[in-house]
């Protein structure tokens, strides 16, 4: 159906609450759970390789390489093969939530299981397909997190749900590190720490995403004509609000060098790598609570200011981050450790903008060329996204293992000189380990903000837009209907 607005025909269900409160509860855990499962594989998996499998730097920064490039390869096919697939009842993206949901369980299980016997190529070509297989069926996977964007075709609405997913993604990142926390007051060997944590997320991540992807509906309505998906790929390279997406998170994605140095900064300081929750938690705090802040004050501020205002705070709240942390490390005190636990939780707050106001940013360009072309590229733009940040992303993690431990076999010497495993490290490390985590990371949020100066997809531009493309989708509709 549909009316006539400033004389032009426009979906009344614009107007209308689409999304019932069981149907987003659902929806809401099935994302807690799907994020808690590459959660357990971000914050884990590289001290799995280090602490329990002891790969040397060299043969680590190989893997990281080849984990970046294989799945991009084959995420150009996975890409075009969902945003040319035809939609059927079920829609375009609660099919592939429901498929993949199994297949990332059991490759979440395989990234931390290793045969015994196994080790120099044959290691490498074990760790490197399991790794291929799990990155595979999260690019699937991550329908979960594509479909909060078609559940409703009301603007406020599309955006408040995409907010509450990006809320509970982030709460459910820091899940894994309750997790591996409380198993290791039970089991002590690290190893058997990760394997279980893992299990315990694939078989509850699984149930959920089956269930949320089941309940779930897709409401908007668009050209379902089948089209050339290359061309779809220059679309996505030819809008201008797109390139600042893709400049932004590609000098975002060199923070991956800061996080890598977490879970070994948590094993240095603290004598463990399961209680990384002390410093993951309250930065997952800050993150969620980060979010919130960020939700209201859209209310005042359009998203453009707030994301380039965050990186000027993140420069600031991760230097004095690192001043708190170098006093607390030269001279020990309760007082300070406190201080240092809230200055992370400062520095969360951060996170949230981070994490939020880009999905709201892709949603807007979605929109932007779905006017201008008739085409929805739901996959295809984080893809061409993702292109930039695999390159950095690669160039960041083949440099963190260099740049963290030595590997005396190749004669390589890196800057931290962090030791595996062991139960100390020097002061040195961890003041260098510290820097990495705090100021380099600021370091990077700032630049990531600088190309949305030039973003203009905002306030009453973006509200807009929004109608033209329900005008556009409702003309298109006019002949079937006819």
């Amino acid at each position: 159906m549909s009316e006539l607005v400033n004389g032009n025909p426009i979906a009344k269900e614009e107007n209308e609450k689409y999304v019932g409160k069981g149907e987003l509860i659902l929806y809401l855990v099935a994302v807690f759970f799907y994020t808690m499962m590459t959660g357990m594989v971000g914050s884990y998996r590289n001290a799995y390789l280090v602490n329990v499998l002891k790969v040397p730097s060299t043969m680590t920064a190989t893997y990281n390489v080849l984990i970046s490039v294989i799945p991009f390869v084959l995420n150009i096919f996975i890409a075009m093969f969902i945003d040319s697939r035809k939609i059927g009842k079920g829609g375009k993206f609660r099919p592939l939530g429901l498929i993949a949901a199994i297949p990332a369980g059991i490759f979440l299980m395989l990234s931390f299981f290793t045969p015994k016997g196994i080790s120099g190529s044959l290691l490498l070509i074990y760790l490197v397909t399991v790794a291929v297989m799990w990155s595979v069926s999260t690019n699937f996977g991550g329908s979960v997190n594509m479909v909060a964007v078609v559940m409703s075709p009301n603007l406020k609405e599309r955006d408040s749900v995409i907010s509450l997913r990006s809320i509970v993604s982030a709460v459910g990142n820091s899940a894994p590190l309750v997790v591996v926390l409380v198993i290791g007051l039970i089991w002590k060997d690290e190893g058997t720490q990760y394997i279980i944590g893992a299990g315990l997320c694939s078989v509850v991540g699984v149930i959920t995403m089956l269930l949320g992807m089941k309940a779930v509906k897709e409401r908007v309505v668009y050209s379902n004509e089948k089209r050339n998906p290359v061309l779809g790929y220059l679309d996505v390279l030819k809008n201008k609000y797109a390139w600042a997406i893709i400049i932004s998170d590609f000098l975002k994605s060199f923070r991956n060098i800061a996080t890598y140095m977490g879970v070994f900064m948590a094993a240095a300081l603290l004598g463990s790598t399961s209680k990384f929750l002390l410093f993951g938690l309250p930065t997952g705090i800050g993150t969620a609570v980060g979010m919130l802040i960020i939700k209201f004050l859209l209310k005042k501020f359009n998203s453009k200011v707030l994301y380039i205002a965050s990186g000027v705070y993140s420069v600031l709240i991760n230097t004095a981050a690192f001043a708190i942390g170098y006093i607390y490390f030269n001279n020990p005190s309760t007082v300070l450790q406190i201080v240092f636990i809230a200055f992370l939780f400062l520095i969360g707050l951060q996170f949230g903008a981070s994490n939020l106001l880009p999905t709201m940013f892709q949603a807007d360009v979605l929109e932007d060329i779905e006017l201008k072309t008739g085409k929805r590229l739901d996959a295809s733009l984080p893809f061409v996204i993702g292109i930039f940040t695999m390159i950095s992303g690669t160039i960041a993690t083949t440099l963190a293992p260099l740049v963290l431990y030595d590997d005396p076999a190749k004669g390589w010497s890196s800057i931290i000189h962090y030791i595996p495993a062991a139960e100390t490290q020097t002061l040195d490390v961890k003041i260098k380990l510290l820097f990495f985590y705090t100021i380099f990371h600021g370091l990077m949020m700032f630049l990531a903000g600088v190309p949305f100066f030039f973003y203009k997809l905002t306030g009453k531009t973006k509200e807009e837009m929004h109608e033209k493309v329900l005008v556009r989708r409702a003309l298109e509709e006019q002949p079937k209907e006819a």
